[in-house]
């Protein structure tokens, strides 16, 4: 999928903003001065990759082959996207224990990078395994860049979405085999966690387990959904028989507003 507008990708003070994860590869092109959206693009893969290995050369081959990346970018930011994170409160934060903070969520290898975020709103760092392999190929080819993980950036821009409301939030962050919940409870941050999923059913299924786990009350509690979900979507109309309180999460981007490629809700985190 590709959304253009009129300007020209040549045009100086460029900024390329990247988001990856083993079911896709979107990218970001603004022009820096005005912070317009030149171009949004987003690959699908037709099933998700097994490796990092193997999403390096899917993403070496959209480099070689994509034009608009074949240019020079003033700025660059990639954005890691996988569910290997953990979130640690800065009081009991020690960077020489990223290893031990990480095992406890999933395994790790001895070969395995491990760094963080900082989470500022949250007074916390997120403790994550970037694809050390794919920083690796943007090093050599851009030089200097900018990374982060998905899930600091998203629980960043939520925050602010959060300000002064004193509603119990639930937001769902969609993408293509996973989605992200953030909940919010008595103004206070409560829950991060990122979820798989292949059906319908899985997908409500981890929106009640949270609320019951919360003791959310589904019937009051907003649900606010954003990214790769659609109003006519299967899953939308199937979670409107359980959810009463649901909606997608506004987005003030005129782009997006105008595109007959991408939802106005889509794209939230490359395009913050």
């Amino acid at each position: 999928m590709i959304q253009k507008n009129n300007k020209d990708i040549s045009s100086k003070n460029k900024s390329l903003s990247i988001q990856f994860s083993l079911d896709g590869f979107s990218f970001c092109v603004k022009d820096i001065t005005n912070n317009e959206i030149i171009v949004l693009t987003k690959y699908l893969f037709d099933r998700s990759i097994e490796s990092p290995n193997l999403l390096l050369e899917k993403i070496q081959s959209i480099f070689e082959t994509d034009k608009e990346l074949q240019v020079e970018f003033d700025k660059i930011i990639a954005i890691h996207q996988n569910q290997l994170t953990t979130q640690i409160p800065s009081e009991f934060f020690d960077e020489d224990n990223l290893k031990t903070y990480i095992d406890f969520n999933i395994k790790t290898f001895e070969s395995d990078y491990i760094t963080f975020d900082n989470l500022p709103s949250l007074n916390a760092k997120n403790v994550y395994i970037p694809y050390v392999n794919i920083n690796n190929f943007l090093f050599q080819n851009f030089g200097e860049f900018e990374f982060k993980h998905h899930s600091s950036i998203l629980i960043e821009k939520i925050f602010d979405v959060q300000k002064g409301s004193f509603s119990d939030t639930l937001y769902v962050h969609v993408n293509e085999t996973t989605l992200d919940v953030i909940v919010f409870k008595n103004t206070n941050f409560t829950l991060y966690n990122s979820f798989q999923y292949n059906s319908k059913e899985d997908f409500l299924y981890y929106i009640l387990f949270v609320s019951e786990q919360l003791e959310l009350n589904l019937l009051s509690i907003q649900v606010q959904l954003l990214g790769s979900i659609s109003e006519n979507s299967d899953t939308f109309t199937f979670l409107k028989e359980y959810i009463s309180n649901i909606k997608f999460l506004e987005f003030n981007c005129d782009f997006l507003q105008n595109s007959e490629t991408f939802v106005p809700h889509s794209n939230y985190l490359l395009l913050s």
